[in-house]
């Protein structure tokens, strides 16, 4: 990893797992994330996918977005758009922006840019902390939750159920733009 945010990412992996008295192993357990690939990603060593973060932020009991703040370490509560962090997933090419100002509160926006083509996959953990809506801003997207498919068009807005696996799909040849409202339960 070589950008700022990355690094700062790896560092506060480590900080919030260490935090908690986990070992990399008992981490690798709880997060399905081998013990080897997370001592890769808290060194630095290699860019981690979306999904990956996602899954080791709910092994802490938080959501990627929640790591990616406490990684900016900003407590101001204004977010302007170009001290916005943003972050480029390696696997999918989607880039995520951190729209909340970083000093937190209950809720949480994340502005997604999700390349045409691509498909983002989340397990059920990743949405056992906190209450979620996509609201697609341009573009259409295909939100698989579970086996059920939800086709949605600018506009739209759906309320995730109970947390089970899930897919952020857009299966056009245009970018899709959505943004996904977090609530913790």
């Amino acid at each position: 990893m070589t950008d700022a945010l990355s690094t700062a990412i790896a560092t506060t992996l480590q900080a919030a797992r260490q935090a908690r008295g986990l070992s990399g192993g008992a981490l690798a357990d709880r997060s399905g994330v081998s013990r080897a690939m997370i001592s890769k990603v808290e060194r630095g060593e290699t860019q981690p996918t979306a999904a990956l973060l996602a899954r080791l932020a709910a092994a802490l009991g938080m959501t990627l977005s929640e790591l990616v703040a406490r990684a900016e370490q900003d407590q101001n509560r204004l977010a302007r758009r170009e001290h916005q962090p943003t972050w480029t997933d390696p696997g999918s090419g989607y880039t995520r922006r951190a729209v909340s100002p970083a000093a937190g509160g209950p809720l949480e926006l994340v502005e997604v840019e999700l390349p045409a083509g691509a498909e983002v996959a989340f397990p059920a953990e990743t949405y056992a902390h906190a209450h979620q809506q996509i609201w697609v801003i341009a573009g259409t997207l295909t939100f698989r939750e579970g086996a059920t498919d939800h086709h949605l068009a600018a506009g739209d807005c759906l309320q995730l159920g109970p947390p089970q696996a899930c897919a952020f799909v857009n299966g056009t040849d245009t970018p899709c733009r959505y943004l996904v409202a977090l609530a913790r339960r």
